[in-house]
């Protein structure tokens, strides 16, 4: 039988070793298992005796198991393994873990494993909490690591690493697949054959082997992904487009005479781009990423009076129905007459601007849609509403996506496929993105970047506020009064709603039981699970801001997602007019939100978010002359967690964050995650990494070399299946998005 990457594991190896692959690690595959790479590996080599190391130290031995018991903690439904060992001079440490799942079986008397921890000291005998380790059957064992390097694997129920290792060297001895890399390319690169790599990976023989083993592997991932941007825009280049030309004298050049302001010059360099891509004969299918406040909104209306100039029809399709309606006020305030042909007042040159949103009655509905399908409206503006079998254009020529990831490819074709002819895409993110994910995510797009803010703007000050201490927070609540005495408006943003309804969101990092270190069962309650506090809602905030001496006659109101639509739009009216001072809200303000009086925020428990959501919310504040000011609020006491708010709290540059974000983000991120919750994303590749930016590079334009040549890879049939294997449905929807 030929054993290829497809080949089932079951018919290489044994039957019950496979199930417990499929069942626990949807290990299924000869494929999948070559794939099922160490998670580390400790080195025989450096391995001593108890008497060599000092207590701090990093211990690595081989030693016996010789007594060994669980009992459950007190409090908990968890069991707890207690272990001595006894290494070959005779002399003993004690193990513990504080969850003995797993561990019983392998760490049995008798057990011979290779361990490695730190070196403690408890109740006066030498403890190691925690050790990662290997069994093996006794020290002989080891000759099966010919260099003393031992791959160590995500925990198999009672398997050891040994027989994992055994299954491998089966596999590899019976395996006949064919190389997806063509041998130009390995050659151009200095690539080992996959063969050779899945060897040096799993059978290392040295260190430098696993480097040059993971460096064919990320190379491979890089193609594969590269290779089906590539293909996709291949396939964007073949499609012909109706060029959009904007006539002289027209309503653009109209529009730009009127702007109160100058253009910055980022702003008039994408304009540009966008123009050009516009009167091309194929679609225009650009990115645009920009800081938060840097303008890209009308530079997105600019791309829309020029399609409106050409005789065609602009949308835009926003994430929700807030963001649509801040788009319409904002788009409607920026045209004036321009934007009510038609009507008293409005200008004989100008268009029509047409909001549709699901919350809105039949009847109103119905005159929109008229609206559209007559080519009475130029430019749409709507949710998920835009893309329902009733909505019908008259000649819809640029589509514009604000926030393009929270949408899916079907949602976003489906909007493109209401246009005659293939229409222009223009897509933007307020979130800035870092080089390696643009290049990996949307490297099938032309990409623009906004870095520039408007002049005018002052920065925005943060600082982070420890809940600790109550003067602080006081000082908090004074300072939002002070900025509405002044004249200005505030946000105080919480990460909960506080409905009774409403499941208590989990804790960002939540408590390890395995971080608090080497404890007996004596120290008990100090091995329970703190009491999560309880996260600030927003109920509970509007009733205590309300109470507030400091904010005493503020008018103080709240937002939600929870609202009707009605009550939602109605709160962000009455703010945008200042009739309301301070606002307490959820994440619903994170984008889009435009009140340029608005010149504080509070976050509370700003641990809940991540980083570029905390720069998102932050950007809300300090769009006009006044600045802004952020309150990072947190009762955490990690360091790193503090850390991280600090660097938050250090810069208001959006792609420095971007980074800092990326470099804490496990990789498996960066392409998603299947309906399911599994992680689909990239196993390999460590997109902060500058080597493998390198590979990404040299991928990336391998892949235009291939598919320029052979767009259906038809002599390449095993990059081919290599990419159908790797991409999912949903990691290929994810790629689509752009």
């Amino acid at each position: 039988m030929k054993v290829e990457r497809s080949t089932p594991l079951e018919k290489v190896v044994n039957k019950t070793f496979a199930g417990k692959l499929a069942k626990n690690r949807d290990v299924h595959t000869v494929g999948d298992f070559l794939d099922f790479i160490p998670r580390r590996y400790l080195d025989a080599n450096a391995s001593g005796r108890l008497a060599e190391f000092e207590v701090g130290q990093m211990a690595v031995l081989v030693a016996t198991v010789v007594r060994a018991d669980t009992r459950p903690m007190r409090n908990r439904r968890t069991m707890m393994l207690h272990a001595t060992i006894e290494d070959a001079d005779g002399r003993h440490a004690q193990l513990v873990f504080f969850n003995a799942r797993g561990h019983e079986y392998n760490l049995r008397p008798g057990a011979t494993a290779l361990f490695r921890g730190k070196m403690q000291v408890y109740n006066h005998q030498l403890q190691l909490a925690h050790p990662e380790y290997t069994a093996v059957a006794d020290e002989s064992a080891l000759a099966a690591y010919a260099s003393g390097l031992i791959p160590t694997y995500a925990t198999l129920p009672r398997t050891s690493d040994l027989s994992i290792t055994k299954a491998m060297q089966q596999v590899l001895g019976s395996w006949e697949g064919t190389d997806p890399v063509p041998e130009q390319l390995r050659e151009r690169h200095r690539l080992l054959s996959l063969e050779q790599a899945y060897r040096m990976v799993h059978l290392p023989t040295s260190r430098a082997d696993i480097g040059r083993g993971k460096r064919r592997l990320r190379y491979d991932e890089a193609l594969v992904v590269q290779t089906a941007l590539a293909a996709r825009r291949a396939e964007y280049d073949k499609l012909e487009a109706t060029p959009r030309v904007p006539s002289k004298g027209g309503l653009l050049e109209r529009f730009d005479q009127r702007l109160p302001f100058e253009l910055t010059a980022g702003q008039q360099a994408v304009g540009e781009q966008i123009a050009a891509d516009l009167a091309a004969p194929r679609p225009m299918h650009r990115l645009l990423q920009g800081e938060v406040g840097s303008g890209k909104t009308i530079v997105a209306l600019r791309a829309m009076l020029a399609t409106i100039d050409s005789g065609a029809q602009a949308a835009l399709l926003a994430p929700t129905e807030v963001l649509a309606q801040q788009h319409d006020r904002s788009m409607r305030a920026m045209l004036g007459d321009l934007a009510e042909r038609g009507l008293l007042g409005g200008h004989e040159l100008g268009t029509r601007v047409a909001l549709l949103t699901g919350s809105m009655s039949k009847k109103a509905k119905e005159k929109v849609l008229l609206d559209i399908v007559s080519g009475e409206v130029g430019i749409v503006i709507g949710t998920h509403a835009l893309i329902q079998d009733t909505v019908n254009f008259f000649d819809l020529g640029l589509v514009v996506v604000d926030e393009q990831h929270r949408f899916g490819v079907e949602q976003r074709d489906a909007l493109r496929g209401k246009a005659s002819r293939p229409p222009h895409v223009l897509v933007m993110t307020a979130t800035p993105i870092p080089r390696t994910v643009a290049m990996t995510v949307f490297g099938d797009m032309d990409t623009s970047e906004l870095t520039q803010l408007p002049s005018g703007r002052a920065p925005i000050v943060s600082h982070v506020v420890p809940a600790s201490k109550p003067g602080w927070i006081e000082r908090a609540w004074q300072r939002v009064a002070e900025e509405v005495a002044a004249g200005h408006q505030a946000y105080v943003v919480c990460p909960r709603i506080g409905d009774q309804d409403e499941p208590e969101a989990p804790l960002d990092g939540d408590y390890d039981l395995e971080s608090f270190g080497s404890l007996d069962e004596s120290d008990q309650p100090s091995q329970e699970r703190p009491a999560k506090p309880e996260l600030s809602s927003v109920v509970a905030t509007l009733d205590r801001l309300r109470a507030e001496p400091a904010l005493a006659g503020l008018r103080i109101e709240m937002l939600h997602g929870r609202m009707t639509p009605e009550e939602k739009d109605a709160v962000m009216g009455e703010f945008s007019a200042g009739q309301v001072d301070v606002l307490v809200s959820t994440t619903v303000i994170e984008v889009g939100v435009d009140v340029p009086n608005a010149t504080a925020m509070v976050i509370l428990d700003a641990d809940r978010f991540g980083i570029s959501q905390l720069h998102q919310l932050r950007g809300r504040v300090g769009r006009g002359s006044g600045g802004g000011l952020c309150l990072l609020v947190t009762a955490t006491d990690k360091p790193e967690t503090m850390e991280r708010l600090s660097a938050v709290a250090a810069t208001n540059n959006g792609f420095e964050l971007a980074d800092l974000d990326l470099s804490l983000r496990s990789e498996g991120d960066i392409l998603g995650a299947s309906q399911s919750g599994k992680r689909t994303g990239l196993k390999h590749l460590r997109l902060s990494h500058p080597k493998d930016v390198e590979l990404i590079q040299l991928a990336r334009a391998d892949a235009a070399e291939l598919i320029a040549a052979d767009p259906t890879l038809s002599t390449h049939p095993a990059l081919a299946e290599l990419m159908t294997q790797r991409l999912d449905e949903d990691q290929v929807a994810f790629l689509e998005r752009g």
